[in-house]
């Protein structure tokens, strides 16, 4: 079997070993990349492999799982999987995010300790010399709030399906009590619990630094079956929601290279022009924050749509060079 037979029958296997519920032909054949019939040799190889493989009815159709784990043989991280993990713990103790940081931190010890003492001395010199090779790049921006007590106290909420009650310093009657349904937690920025005031549908973002006396309430308070706190973190450029309007954006050619590889929006489209321009084209929420974005590429970026964020443009404009003008030298 070539290696990367052996690989992807590897990781179908640890994805089967993962699953409560098993997956079914038709889900291993996506996480495989191939045809249902590709799925099903690779499902006979795994009986032959691991016979304790179990196949479960859902209806018309049977789910697979390979119940009690993997053996540490086939568990073993590699080098590059300790050092992603490594600098992931990295990258949020820098933003400011020590709870979640802490989290994997304790992960990768943990993996580290059930790791057998041979393959943890295989691969500990290229990690350390990889680790000290590696950095994260500091980017200027707020440090988020994070309290580990406030997070777990929402993730509890979360999880039984709880009301929350808080009072916030923030929005238009700051000081005021609040009770709430909570839908999930945006990590950003600035890090929002969001959620729908009692009574009301409307998913709203709630700063995490605003709110104090936080309780859970003994009353029930499940999200919309519907919601998708992706679709809804999809629907705006940054956190800030609003209308959503169709943006369309010129790059000029000294900026097209750029765009080509630049991620707006997860739903963006890209049109390369005759003249070697880009139109980049999405829907989103949040004019302000994009008109902040779009600041850094200088004059490669032409807005031609909405009329809001041209407008949003000029004003930010208007007010940076009126707190400047006749300053300048001075």
């Amino acid at each position: 079997m070539r290696h990367e037979k052996a690989s992807a029958l590897l990781a179908l296997a640890r994805s089967l070993a993962s699953s409560a519920e098993g997956m079914t032909l038709d889900e291993m054949a996506e996480a495989l990349g191939t045809g249902r019939r590709t799925a099903e040799r690779q499902r006979d190889a795994l009986y032959e492999l691991f016979p304790t493989m179990e196949a479960l009815s859902d209806g018309p159709q049977k789910r697979f799982r390979i119940p009690g784990g993997l053996d540490g043989l086939f568990q073993t991280p590699t080098t590059e999987e300790l050092l992603e993990l490594n600098k992931a713990a990295a990258a949020l103790r820098l933003s400011g995010a020590a709870a979640r940081a802490q989290a994997l931190e304790a992960l990768d010890r943990k993996i580290r300790a059930a790791m057998r003492a041979a393959a943890l001395r295989r691969v500990a010199p290229d990690l350390e010399a990889l680790v000290r090779a590696e950095t994260i790049a500091v980017q200027a921006g707020p440090r988020p709030f994070e309290d580990e007590t406030l997070i777990a106290l929402i993730r509890q909420a979360l999880m039984a399906m709880k009301a929350l009650r808080f009072v916030y310093a923030g929005g238009r009657t700051p000081g005021a009590t609040r009770t709430v349904t909570p839908y999930g937690l945006m990590f950003g920025r600035a890090n929002y619990l969001v959620a729908a005031e009692s009574g009301a549908s409307q998913a709203l973002n709630w700063r995490l630094d605003r709110m104090s006396q936080v309780t859970m309430l003994d009353v029930p308070a499940p999200p919309p079956t519907d919601f998708s706190l992706q679709d809804y973190a999809n629907r705006s450029f940054g956190v800030y929601q609003g209308d959503v309007e169709d943006v369309v954006l010129h790059v000029h050619p000294h900026g097209a290279e750029e765009a080509l590889n630049w991620r707006f929006h997860p739903g963006q489209t890209t049109e390369m022009q005759p003249d070697g321009s880009v139109i980049v084209r999405f829907r989103a929420s949040g004019m302000k924050e994009l008109a902040w974005h779009l600041f850094t590429w200088e004059d490669k970026v032409k807005v031609l749509e909405p009329p809001s964020l041209q407008e949003t443009l000029l004003e930010q404009l208007d007010r940076v060079s009126g707190c400047h003008r006749g300053t300048a030298g001075k």
